[in-house]
């Protein structure tokens, strides 16, 4: 014979246990109602219910039956279809958002993850990281900035390939960002100057060791001498302005701003490609746009409500967020940079003057602060050679022999003279007619024990 099995919770155990009591008559509806957290009118309604369906009666009467709240059949398809043609590489947390936004699917996120699952459109994914120690957030808005660049397909091919120069607040995870051709020193500093007139100057900056933000050069010996390590024009920058400069020894220490580039690069790019993004100016203006509603979404309060960010004030960028180059000054005023000849027209006292580029474009010659005024020479003048002294031809003797050119500049006399008496010998055992004919001595001996 079959037994019924009945399925219950621990709860609803509980209650069973309390409630046989009270149909024995040894506890009290009302001593049973202080014990299971209930009014007397639910215990006494359990008890009527109990008695008559028995023990089955103390589950719930809904269990194994649809939700009155179920989303209707109609509505899954209709939001699985829509993810599948527009939305098939979104994960469900976005694709939940443009359901909502674009189309007025209103239903709960864990909803959608489970319809996708059933439907074979998504699939879990099980994230194992190494352990890392962790490290408390700053206290305050602008005592740590995190900063780097994203290398990515931004447009997918629309337009251009571009790097987003990312800054992420460490205390309030506040995001500001432009788009750029490449990663490199002007792309940092200007859109350092960008968030520095919108938020003001932080106290510290946190960068890895790209060659950007840090030198790669050895100290030379006046540098060790001195105890000064070489500077990137980065660093140069931010130390004229007063910000601290840290560098990370790996990615995973500043994972805030790696783990915000791992967001961009999924939400981003495909808000992008819903807006028909194609040009650097336009990505630009859209992400302008879309990091207000970000920061309000995703941003947090800081622990202390104190903004460290220092206001710009009086402070000159300019001066500070340009490229310095020391060059010396020459005795008629001229300096040479970049194989080009300037000549500098304000007549001053110094050693060495400093090139500036400025991020505009424009070029500066100062020296201590001071703008010189100067003029390129387009045309240097060709230098003259002094001519060089044409050498005498040396005479050939009447045999035709040729002597060696012996340089009678810088031969002594003595060699001179000896050179004379070898061709004088030479002369006398050529000549037939010559009277002095030296004839050899085979008698002597010159293999002498």
């Amino acid at each position: 014979m079959a037994k019924d099995i009945i399925a219950m919770s621990r709860e609803e155990l509980k209650r069973l246990h309390v409630l046989r009591q009270v149909l024995e008559d040894r506890l009290s509806q009302v001593k049973a109602a202080q014990i299971l957290d209930l009014s007397d009118r639910q215990v006494r309604r359990i008890v009527k219910r109990l008695k008559e369906g028995g023990e089955a009666a103390i589950a719930h009467r809904a269990r194994g039956k649809p939700s009155n709240r179920k989303l209707s059949d109609e509505l899954k398809a209709r939001a699985i279809k829509l993810y599948h043609l527009r939305y098939h590489d979104f994960g469900p947390t976005l694709a939940h958002e443009k359901l909502f936004e674009k189309h007025k699917i209103k239903i709960g996120l864990q909803t959608l993850r489970n319809w996708l699952i059933d439907a074979g459109q998504w699939h879990k994914k099980i994230k194992r990281y190494k352990y890392r120690q962790w490290r408390e957030r700053r206290e305050c808005a602008g005592e740590l900035v995190q900063m780097d660049g994203s290398h990515h397909d931004w447009l997918e091919g629309r337009g251009p390939y571009c790097v987003l120069m990312g800054y992420i607040d460490d205390a309030t995870s506040r995001v500001y960002g432009r788009f750029y051709p490449y990663e490199g020193t002007l792309p940092a500093m200007d859109s350092f100057k960008y968030y520095a007139v919108k938020y003001g100057l932080p106290q510290a900056v946190y960068l890895d060791k790209h060659s950007t933000y840090k030198s790669q050069a050895k100290q030379t010996v006046s540098e060790e001498i001195a105890n000064v390590k070489p500077m990137s024009e980065f660093e140069r920058a931010m130390d004229d302005l007063g910000v601290n400069v840290i560098h990370a020894n790996s990615p995973q220490a500043k994972g805030r701003i790696e783990r915000l580039f791992k967001t961009l690069q999924d939400r981003v790019v495909k808000e992008m490609r819903l807006a028909q993004i194609k040009t650097i100016e336009e990505a630009n203006h859209f992400l302008e746009e879309y990091l207000l509603a970000y920061n309000r979404k995703f941003s947090r309060a800081a622990f202390n409500p104190a903004d460290m960010h220092r206001p710009i004030g009086k402070i000159a960028l300019d001066n500070a967020l340009c490229f310095k180059k020391d060059h010396a000054l020459r005795n008629d005023y001229t300096v040479m940079h970049n194989r080009k000849l300037y000549q500098v027209l304000d007549r001053t006292i110094a050693k060495q003057v400093t090139v500036e580029h400025r991020l505009n474009g424009k070029q500066y010659i100062s020296y201590n602060g001071q703008r010189l005024k100067y003029k390129i020479i387009e045309h240097r003048p060709v230098k003259q050679e002094p001519p060089k002294p044409d050498r005498k031809p040396v005479p050939r003797q009447q045999n035709g022999w040729k002597p060696m050119y012996t340089g009678y500049n810088t031969v002594k006399v003595s060699q001179r003279k000896a050179l004379e008496q070898v061709d004088e010998l030479i002369l006398t055992m050529t000549c037939p007619h010559s009277l002095y004919q030296i004839q050899p001595d085979f008698s002597t001996n010159f293999c002498s024990s």
